[in-house]
């Protein structure tokens, strides 16, 4: 059975090793999540311990979903810093192991970002992906809409630049803030 909790800090630390083998198999089968093959386990999980500040500070959650003691998947939100921004937050790193894949566990990580940044308050999500990917279908059929595509905006795995889209979601309840 699959699991799906937060973690803080500290723990982000603790599973680094695993979040970097699910990263480095994640590059490995060619989804663009921001890094180029090969990518070493090392690079990787200094990576994810590097985020650990962050998430102690509160601008960064993370989920991870457990299949006993493996890591299965994870994604990130990444809190607008900026005072007028307040309202909105980036949904990020995204990845299912590839064995794992076709279950529905990237939709109930999606599912538990969104839930949690609206009850934080959060109103207004975003995410990118590589334009045609699968990631695509899940978002669209979670709700999340289209804004665009820019053209060469990101490289591969394979350093190819490729077209990314971005989407958007609305989450939890849109007040009026003050004007001006």
């Amino acid at each position: 059975m699959t699991e799906i909790v937060p973690v803080s800090g500290p723990e982000l630390v603790t599973y680094a090793d695993e979040l970097a083998a699910l990263l480095v198999e994640t590059v490995e089968n060619g989804s663009s999540v921001g890094f180029l093959a090969p990518l070493e386990r090392g690079t990787a999980a200094e990576w994810w311990r590097a985020r650990a500040a962050s998430v102690d500070a509160d601008g960064l959650r993370v989920w991870i979903a457990r299949d006993g003691e493996r890591v299965a998947g994870t994604v990130a939100l990444v809190r607008a810093p900026l005072p007028n921004a307040r309202h909105r937050a980036e949904v990020a790193k995204l990845m299912v192991r590839p064995s794992a894949r076709g279950r529905g566990l990237g939709r109930e990580l999606l599912a538990a970002a969104e839930r949690a940044a609206a009850e934080d308050g959060v109103t207004l999500l975003v995410l990118d992906t590589e334009t045609g990917s699968p990631a695509e279908r899940l978002y669209r059929a979670a709700g999340w809409t289209e804004c665009g595509s820019v053209p060469d905006y990101a490289a591969g795995p394979d350093g190819v630049l490729k077209p990314t889209t971005f989407y958007y979601k609305a989450v939890g309840r849109v007040t009026d803030g003050p004007a001006g």
